[in-house]
């Protein structure tokens, strides 16, 4: 993609997608503002490019709409990250998240509209619930459990954001792009909202037991958050893209309690695993799904993406990162 001279607002960017996304945008000759609240992201993950005269950090709010709206005026092109992620945090406060993933994604689009901006919506593999066909196409039924179930409230708040999305551009005109992120990992991705692999990588390198929840055999596909950027950028740059949706993701599926021994393995850890019934690590009531693997057929006949990155690359990088925060809380 050229972005040279565009200017793009993320919002969520000092997460750790959009951290990456700016690290590429920047890099090929972009500006960026930023706009975040930090209630999940970090500043410290754009250390390395606030000095970049090009980049621009406000801190606030999606569902501040005055703030939105002057950004959003100001921009080229609109890329909505912000959101509530990763299941600890949105069992832990589903109101909050509720908010934020309906509200604030509906003052985003409400303004890109009013300004005729291109507008890339980050949803989620959420979206297909309980749904373990494989691979999950992007017109695959979305199978859900009671409402009651804050995981599948949060699926149908993405959901609506998605609905929204493409109501605005069916009726409105509104050039929009929908991803799902199929479980997106690597460097600077924090374990503290139950994402997975960094928590696995962090109680192995500080030699504690490894925790797999439910009985270990639920699979997934890891995706490194270079590829997903690619991803992203492709898609922003191509013209066909618009008003549609796309899968991004990895087609390896592997279990959970096998990534733990994966995990053990590139530590070189000897610490156990130990396995933890669902009902004791979340709400009663939680459910989860067996297998959830995406197809990417749509995505790479638009732009010829395919990820490049394997799983152990994202192990051999994490593994590092993790390493080096510990050493450095040691001294």
């Amino acid at each position: 993609m050229t972005a040279k001279g565009m200017h793009f607002l993320i919002t969520g960017g000092s997460g750790f997608i959009g951290s990456h996304l700016i690290d590429a945008l920047l890099g090929d000759g972009a500006f960026v503002t930023v706009l975040d609240n930090l209630s999940t992201g970090r500043l410290a993950n754009l250390a390395h490019v606030v000095a970049d005269p090009r980049l621009r950090f406000v801190q606030g709010s999606v569902l501040d709409e005055l703030v939105v709206d002057e950004l959003v005026h100001r921009c080229d092109v609109v890329v909505h990250l912000a959101a509530a992620v990763g299941v600890k945090l949105i069992i832990e406060e589903p109101l909050k998240s509720l908010t934020t993933n309906i509200r604030g994604s509906e003052i985003v689009i409400e303004s890109a509209h009013r300004y005729r901006k291109k507008i890339l919506v980050a949803s989620t593999s959420e979206i297909y619930g309980k749904n373990s066909t494989s691979p999950l196409r992007e017109d695959a039924e979305r199978i859900l459990g009671t409402p009651s179930v804050v995981r599948w409230a949060y699926s149908t708040a993405k959901a609506v954001d998605e609905i929204l999305t493409n109501a605005y551009h069916r009726e409105r005109g509104l050039p929009t792009i929908i991803v799902r992120l199929f479980n997106t990992v690597g460097p600077r991705q924090s374990p503290a909202y139950g994402m997975v692999l960094p928590r696995l990588v962090r109680q192995a390198v500080a030699g504690l037991p490894l925790t797999v929840y439910g009985d270990g055999t639920q699979t997934r596909c890891f995706t490194h958050v270079a590829d997903v950027v690619d991803a992203l950028m492709r898609l922003l740059d191509h013209d066909g893209a618009v008003g549609q949706t796309f899968n991004v993701g990895s087609p390896r599926e592997v279990s959970i309690l096998e990534l733990a021994k994966l995990v053990i393995e590139y530590t070189g850890s000897t610490s156990a695993v130990e396995m933890i019934p669902y009902h004791d690590a979340y709400e009663p009531g939680f459910e989860d799904m067996v297998r959830r693997v995406p197809d990417t057929a749509r995505l790479r006949a638009l732009t010829g993406w395919e990820p490049r990155l394997t799983l152990e690359d994202v192990l051999i990088q994490t593994i590092a990162e993790a390493r080096a925060e510990l050493a450095a809380l040691r001294r």
